[in-house]
């Protein structure tokens, strides 16, 4: 598979998970407060364009693969399953956990980044290491890089969800299954589409 079938799997991917998005934060009666408090955060000018080992809004495919291939050779990532992904081990965490992620580009800059963060122990049997935990864990570990205020919302998944709007980032977290934890970190002032939904 090639970089650009790759990239173009994960924006459809991605899209999907924003139209279940506001699918669900309509359902749950919250697109007022939701829609407010993006238009609020949007106003305020503010922008937040960092995301994670020195990754952010806007940085160019190239300059995302340079960045990642001195990551690898300094030993703090890998590849992740498949070749597909970027495989980071996360200390903060309070069990043995990594999380997996990848961009999404436009017009070749990063927009978004998806992943999923996942407990290494995770088995059937292990149910302290299941999403249900795990997301707890997750957001703790969020608030920790991104501060709090986090609020909760319907999941377009299985379980509990909570986002984050600071400025133009949004951060979306869930699950779908048992192993891990789905996020979503967007910048919200490219994505007129999301905008365009949620003022209807």
């Amino acid at each position: 598979m090639t970089l650009n079938q790759l990239s173009i799997l994960k924006t459809m991917k991605y899209c999907s998970i924003i139209f279940l998005v506001v699918l669900s934060l309509y359902a749950c009666g919250d697109e007022h407060g939701y829609a407010s408090i993006v238009q609020r955060e949007l106003d305020s000018g503010v922008r937040n364009d960092s995301l994670f080992l020195g990754i952010h809004f806007g940085m160019t495919a190239n300059d995302f693969y340079e960045h990642c291939w001195n990551l690898n050779r300094k030993g703090l990532i890998r590849e992740g399953a498949m070749n597909t992904t970027v495989y980071y081990e996360v200390d903060e965490l309070p069990h043995r956990g990594a999380m997996d992620f990848y961009p999404v580009f436009k017009d070749g800059k990063i927009q978004a980044m998806t992943g999923f963060t996942h407990y290494i122990g995770w088995a059937p049997w292990n149910k302290h290491l299941w999403a249900e935990a795990l997301i707890e864990d997750t957001k703790n570990l969020f608030e920790s890089w991104y501060g709090k205020g986090f609020f909760e919302v319907k999941s377009p998944g299985q379980g509990k969800a909570y986002v984050k709007i600071d400025g133009n980032r949004q951060i979306l977290l869930f699950y779908e299954r048992d192993e891990r934890v789905e996020f979503l970190i967007s910048d919200l002032s490219l994505d007129k589409d999301l905008i365009k939904i949620e003022s209807l």
